[in-house]
């Protein structure tokens, strides 16, 4: 059984929050018949401690806005890895260096990947 209707929608709202603030190597990878917990693992990294917990912030903020709330989040002391459980949906947000320490990109590599449908945004230059 692969991710519900349902999941793929809170992962694109999540993805899209992420990107909103510039979050990269954005993932989503479908482990509904991997695991029983959830079904789909959505991984983005930030720069900083700064730019981790302000797409945390963005992610939780929107899917408030559409009626989801997250069930738990773990981390954020140091925010080097902070993770959201939507229990359908679980998105982790890892600085750079935990990105690579825990690599879960390898380890759900097997999984199918989930397509993300993020508008990128344009930033105006600011003229001399």
């Amino acid at each position: 059984m692969s991710a519900g209707i349902s999941a793929i929608q809170i992962t694109q709202i999540a993805a899209q929050a992420a990107s909103d603030k510039l979050a990269g190597n954005l993932i989503a990878f479908d482990v509904a018949q991997r695991l029983a917990l959830a079904d789909v693992f959505l991984i983005a990294t930030g720069a900083n401690e700064r730019q981790v917990n302000a797409i945390v912030d963005n992610v939780e903020e929107q899917l408030l806005r559409v009626g989801v709330k997250a069930a738990r989040r773990e981390g954020g002391a140091n925010a080097a890895w902070v993770l959201l459980d939507y229990l359908d949906v679980v998105v982790h947000v890892q600085n750079p260096q935990a990105r690579e320490l825990y690599s879960l990109d390898r380890l759900w590599r097997d999984c199918p990947q989930v397509e993300l449908q993020i508008t990128e945004h344009e930033f105006a230059q600011a003229s001399s």
